[in-house]
């Protein structure tokens, strides 16, 4: 199976030049770049948060592989489902799946569904290949979309994603975790709360970040990707994490009445 594009033309250009002339744009590319293990990055429309996640891409050391984790948004298909068809087709290209990564975690967590129905027509995962395609036009990717998930499963997950990149370790592995953060709030309602989600991230605790998001009623749709995603972090090694950006749709449209949240944030 290959996936086609379900938001080119509306999240970002479904013309080929036109896209890379807009990530050319977008993607900062910094002098000396961190060799991350993991990164926190938004999934809007690019007009909106490609500046935040422009940044993170520029920032880092291109990976061989991009395990790419995002919240299911449309309520299809499985609770947790890893994409087991061929690739992924965007404006610059297609995209393969690396199948022994996939096969891997398949056989690793026995909760972990290939139902094609959750990837069908889900943004979060897309809008970041792209941007992976950018930095490395021949990267591979893992797809996994997750909904409601167990803390135990969270777990389960992010320890077997952790062991699955000790056992490539000839590869170079990179997570993504595609999150927004608060979701339509006035401007400095979204940045004091996101603020407190992204103290936990940079703590690097899955826990701080699950339980400070239901205390202060973060509408961060992304906490369970970016929960597993600390747990494999920390497991292969990772001490430290950066905020590399943080803006709100309020500072690219000037309306600060109800704005969603965007972070990125490097782990390594």
């Amino acid at each position: 199976m290959r996936r086609q594009p379900a938001v080119a033309g509306m999240f970002y250009s479904e013309n080929q030049k036109e896209l890379q002339f807009h990530l050319s744009e977008l993607v900062s590319f910094s002098k000396k770049k961190i060799k991350a293990k993991g990164v926190v990055v938004p999934h809007a429309g690019y007009m909106y948060s490609g500046w935040v996640a422009g940044r993170v891409y520029g920032s880092i050391e291109p990976p061989d592989t991009a395990i790419i984790i995002g919240p299911n948004h449309t309520g299809l298909g499985d609770e947790a489902s890893i994409f087991d068809g061929e690739s992924f087709i965007t404006p610059l290209g297609e995209v393969y799946i690396d199948k022994p990564i996939v096969k891997t975690l398949i056989n690793k967590v026995p909760f972990l569904s290939t139902d094609p129905l959750a990837h069908l027509h889900e943004h979060s995962i897309e809008v970041q290949v792209p941007f992976l395609q950018y930095i490395n036009s021949d990267i591979k990717i893992v797809p996994i979309c997750l909904g409601h998930i167990s803390f135990e499963e969270i777990q389960e997950l992010g320890n077997a994603i952790a062991e699955t990149i000790k056992e490539n370790s000839t590869k170079s592995i990179l997570i993504v975790a595609s999150s927004d953060f608060s979701h339509y709030v006035p401007h400095e309602v979204a940045k004091e709360k996101d603020m407190l989600a992204i103290r936990e991230i940079l703590q690097l605790s899955e826990e701080g970040l699950l339980k400070t998001v239901l205390q202060e009623k973060i509408s961060m749709c992304g906490v369970v990707p970016v929960a597993v995603t600390i747990v494999a972090c920390k497991k292969i090694g990772a001490t430290k994490a950066q905020l590399i950006e943080y803006m709100t749709s309020g500072d690219i449209i000037k309306d600060y009445a109800s704005v969603v949240g965007y972070g990125g944030i490097i782990i390594y």
